[in-house]
């Protein structure tokens, strides 16, 4: 009898297993393509090889590799783009062997030297060839203000950076996770609004380490990015910040909202002074508050995307 059942089983799993393996519409398309797609060799004797070469000289462009600038200090690198001639060749063989623009096969080139490459050093901006800006919001007060200004980066489909000091999320957990629920970036901006400079080595790392481990425990994650308050730092605070894997960050063009200026003429002197890779600074105030909107169109006007500062830092192009 348990022969009888061993052999019924065995019979039962084989005919399931060739069932499936014939029936498979995604086994059979696989194949099906395999047979209808042989490989197409490169042959650059072909006149659409020149063709693509030639166009390739057109739309190469070299990659930027990253530096320490004397004026914005750590720069990021940026890709270059390359024609993919083979892969290109390729493409426009099974398309009747005709030569078009639209079907060059492109792909991304790194720099030789990378951001981490580079000794300890803050960030400024991002690459001047990559257009996109960054908001960055420093946290430390104006809870009354930040539901609006997430409201307003939510209809606008916008992601910014928020660096949120220690004590401030301590305090107010609530609203630390609606920025991140929202989906913003999350930096670290110091426990206690220290005026970092004028720290030890020691007392700098505790700043930066408690609030790393406050957010983690608040919003389950580790911050990469450091804003000094006030922007104060000296050579030490960054050396700190690296030795902790994370990099400082400065601003190109301050809003100065702190100081409650009409909000039409805070935006029109930003958007007078952004360019591509630019870091614009803010605070969750009554100005940026209510230019936010208009900020945000301004950019995207002068042809720039907005994106969080790890997007601006990163190396791909757009």
């Amino acid at each position: 009898m348990k022969k009888l059942i061993v052999h019924w089983t065995a019979f039962v799993l084989i005919f399931l297993f060739a069932f499936g393996t014939v029936q498979n519409p995604w086994t059979s398309r696989y194949i099906h393509d395999l047979k209808q797609d042989p490989v197409v060799s490169v042959d650059q004797n072909n006149p659409l090889y020149e063709k693509i070469v030639q166009a390739a000289e057109k739309y190469n462009e070299p990659a930027i590799d990253a530096k320490i600038d004397p004026v914005w200090k750590a720069v990021p690198g940026y890709n270059g783009i390359k024609v993919d001639v083979a892969a290109s060749y390729k493409k426009m063989m099974k398309d009747g062997q005709r030569f078009a623009n639209d079907r060059l096969v492109f792909r991304q080139v790194e720099p030789d030297v990378h951001l981490n490459d580079l000794k300890p050093a803050p960030i400024y901006k991002g690459n001047p060839n990559k257009p996109m800006v960054s908001l960055m919001v420093n946290v430390a007060w104006g809870n009354e203000y930040i539901p609006k200004m997430l409201k307003v980066l939510k209809q606008e489909h916008v992601r910014a950076t928020f660096f949120l000091d220690g004590s401030w999320v301590k305090k107010n957990p609530d609203l630390a996770k609606m920025i991140a629920e929202a989906g913003n970036e999350i930096g670290n901006h110091a426990y206690s609004h220290p005026d970092m400079k004028a720290l030890s080595a020691e007392a700098a790392r505790r700043q930066i380490v408690k609030t790393n481990e406050v957010i983690r425990s608040t919003l389950e994650m580790k911050p990469k990015l450091f804003a000094p308050p006030s922007g104060s730092y000296n050579k030490q605070t960054v050396k700190v910040v690296d030795s902790l894997g994370m990099k400082t960050i400065m601003w190109t063009v301050d809003t100065v909202d702190w100081k409650n200026p009409n909000p039409d003429a805070m935006v029109m002197r930003v958007l007078q002074n952004i360019g591509s890779g630019s870091l614009v600074l803010m605070h969750p105030t009554k100005a940026s508050a209510e230019g936010l909107a208009a900020m945000i169109h301004g950019i995207r006007e002068r042809g720039y995307q907005i994106g969080t500062v790890s997007a601006l830092l990163d190396e791909d192009r757009l």
